[in-house]
């Protein structure tokens, strides 16, 4: 019985929710490894649309237990406001859902220092969306975080929030950008959402490995993208976690050793939010014209996102770093109306190839795209289910990108709903889908 790690290859919002869901019906844990209630998965089920900002999107499967990991940052309220939302649209959360006690907590403290950060004059944006996420990565780093374990524990938090709390404060002063609050009346408040979250904490290592010891298929889910990675992103335009396939194991307690396949999620085109460089972006009118056919805005900001081509050379890097089993092309149909599709092929920096990822953004915000043109299809793919179905310049897109990455096409989603999903034949997609 094998475990399978789902994760991004761009920047995100590749539509990992869907194919987290489709899988999901054949694996008994789900588990997210990474980042905060700064991702967020959008899950079309019939009439309705769910979104998740940090329960995995697992727990819309009846009976599938799902994994809040100790890799996570995790804002209480953020989190208690998923529950109650999933709790009144009929989704079974209590019983099912497991917070992991070493997961680290975010405080207002850690959005007020991220909103000041972010506002300072002449320093670099990196377009965060404020919530706290980067500050409280960093007081993990700097072994200052308070984790849920300690959030839980009446005889330590007050004492723990009450130093945090005071260096928090004099930081602040020194550097000019105190805001009062108060400590007391938050304390409150956390010992509040404490008491309210316990049930749900456990060790999730002990949890997960308890899980495979009885047989259980894992299903890792990844937040943000391999081009985020804080290791392997386009640094420092990216999140404050590892979102490849070394994070889903280190965030989750689960050995690499235990996780057989690793699917890959990639756009039939390109976008990223936030600042950074962003080689085949589309600006002006051509950008606009695809954000609104790809309805790129995003699920937690609401957030337009910047929009461009397929870039090969960024999906053979996030192949190299995660060593993908199959590759799964979502929002095909977004490119139906097109005469013709762009695709990049390759990178030239001040006029020579470039063969490898470049390590400083500045010289990856001077990269030249090289690109090949390819046919469009000019009618609707939205719905296909069969691979024999589509046109054939869409077969032959897909073909393209094959043989470019050489890495199967496993997967083409062509809507938002579940079942609007090629499953290719005799691919390792189709033996995942089919368990």
């Amino acid at each position: 019985m094998s475990n399978l790690a789902v994760l991004g290859l761009q920047w995100g919002d590749e539509g990992k929710g869907k194919i987290v869901d489709l899988l999901a019906e054949r694996f008994d844990v789900i588990v997210r490894s990474q980042g905060g209630h700064n991702a967020g998965h959008t899950v079309k089920v019939g009439e309705r649309t769910f979104v998740l900002s940090l329960i995995p999107s697992g727990i819309l499967r009846r009976g599938k237990q799902a994994v809040i990991g100790n890799g996570l940052v995790i804002d209480p309220a953020a989190l208690l406001r998923e529950i109650e939302t999933l709790e009144g649209l009929g989704v079974a959360v209590h019983g099912n859902l497991f917070v992991s006690n070493r997961a680290h907590v975010i405080f207002p403290y850690h959005r007020a220092m991220e909103r000041v950060t972010e506002a300072t004059p002449g320093k670099r944006k990196i377009g965060t969306t404020s919530r706290g996420i980067g500050p409280c990565y960093e007081d993990k780093m700097n072994r200052r975080g308070i984790r849920v374990a300690e959030l839980i524990e009446p005889a330590v938090f007050p004492e723990r929030f009450r130093a945090v709390a005071a260096e928090k404060n004099a930081v602040a002063k020194a550097l000019d950008i105190y805001e009062p609050w108060d400590v007391e009346a938050c304390l409150a408040e956390y010992r509040d959402y404490a008491d309210r979250l316990r049930p749900f904490v456990c060790d999730n290592t002990a949890f997960l490995n308890r899980a495979l010891k009885n047989g259980k298929r894992l299903l890792l889910e990844g937040a943000q993208a391999t081009m985020l990675d804080i290791d392997f992103g386009t640094y420092p335009y990216l999140t404050s976690s590892n979102a490849t396939a070394g994070g889903l194991s280190t965030g989750s307690g689960v050995s690499p050793r235990l996780i057989d396949d690793i699917v890959g999620i990639t756009k039939a085109y390109a976008t990223r939010v936030g600042e950074g460089p962003f080689v085949t972006e589309l600006n002006g009118a051509a950008g606009d014209a695809l954000r609104k056919a790809g309805r790129e805005f995003g699920t937690v900001t609401g957030r337009p996102r910047r929009c461009g081509w397929f870039d090969i050379p960024i999906l053979r890097y996030a192949h190299a770093i995660n060593h993908l089993s199959t590759l799964v092309v979502t929002k095909l149909d977004v490119l139906d109306g097109l005469e013709t599709i762009p695709v990049c092929t390759g990178y030239r920096y001040r006029g020579e190839p470039l063969d490898e990822m470049p390590a400083l953004c500045e010289v990856y915000g001077e990269v030249e795209p090289v690109y090949e043109e390819r046919p469009g299809w000019r009618c609707s793919t939205a719905g296909v289910t069969d691979f024999g179905e589509l046109p054939q310049a869409a077969k032959d897109y897909a073909a393209f990108l094959e043989d470019n990455l050489e890495l199967e096409i496993g997967g083409i989603s062509t809507g938002p709903e579940r079942d609007q999903t090629i499953v290719r034949t005799n691919s390792v997609f189709e033996k995942l889908v089919a368990g």
